[in-house]
């Protein structure tokens, strides 16, 4: 690491401990930039660089980690939540779990208590799979080799919700993408939770097309964060939506398929059927 490199970690180091030390009083990008003798731009633009997220969003992540410790104590208010957490209101709490959780502070709270879930099996090309879905779209989607534990995997994302086995409409056009073609995909919607980062990959992979491959670094490149592949690569990995959300599709800089959540086996299989479908 040269000097410069050196006093550039330095800073953001500096910086990154201010904003745990801090986040409470919630320090805004020109204070945190003045503490390590930056101007606010070129502050922001290194510690993007460095951190992979910006000032901003790695203090709402701090603030948010807090605000689940206070919440799993279920005798404490939002309110109470919101002024321990160095946050205005209960608005700006609940704009915080919305844009990072994908859910209100109160069903996090109550651990989706309220959230109703359909969900069903069917079968695919590849195996038995499991879908669930919201009034808002699908939620999960997952191969299922031994229904029982896909099931339990299905609650562990959502423990409180209340369930019911049976196919809603969401689920049928989910499943269509069997045997129809990948560009009517905008007709399925989704319900997804997730940080904005994993929803920005999320929304890249829906942008490969059916036969074509992405490496983690192009994958990250289309993003706008080329130094992100690691970052990319764990969201990816992440994916809630099996096949509807393309994560087969993303490969090793070697050429090689790699792992795959549901097995590298079926991962090969999907890719050679999607490229056997796109040569017909």
């Amino acid at each position: 690491m040269n000097t410069q490199q050196n006093i550039n970690y330095q800073r953001i180091a500096e910086a990154i401990n201010y904003i745990k030390l801090n986040f409470k009083d919630q320090p805004n990008l020109d204070e945190v930039a003045e503490k390590v003798n930056l101007s606010p731009f070129h502050f922001q633009r290194l510690f993007t660089d460095w951190a992979g997220i910006s000032p901003k969003k790695f203090l709402q992540y701090l603030s948010l980690d807090y605000a689940k410790g206070i919440l799993k104590d279920k005798q404490a208010t939002l309110f109470d939540t919101a002024f321990k957490t160095g946050l205005s209101g209960t608005g700006r709490l609940h704009d915080l779990f919305m844009n990072i959780e994908g859910m209100t502070p109160a069903e996090y709270k109550n651990g989706g208590r309220e959230l109703a879930i359909n969900y069903s099996f069917a079968e695919s090309p590849f195996g038995d799979i499991i879908v669930a879905s919201t009034p808002k779209g699908i939620c999960y989607m997952a191969f299922a080799d031994a229904r029982e534990e896909a099931f339990n995997n299905l609650q562990a994302q959502f423990p409180n919700a209340s369930y019911t086995q049976m196919v809603d409409v969401q689920q049928q056009n989910a499943l269509f993408i069997f045997t129809k073609d990948w560009s009517q995909l905008s007709n399925i919607k989704l319900h997804l939770k997730g940080t904005d980062f994993q929803l920005k990959v999320w929304e890249a992979l829906l942008n490969i097309p059916m036969g074509g491959l992405y490496t983690y670094s192009s994958l990250a490149a289309a993003i706008s964060r080329p130094t992100a592949s690691r970052a990319v690569g764990s969201a990816v990995g992440d994916n809630p939506v099996a096949f509807l959300i393309p994560c087969h599709r993303v490969i090793k800089a070697t050429g090689e398929f790699g792992q795959y959540h549901w097995g590298a086996t079926r991962k090969s299989a999907i890719i050679g059927w999607e490229a056997a479908k796109v040569n017909l």
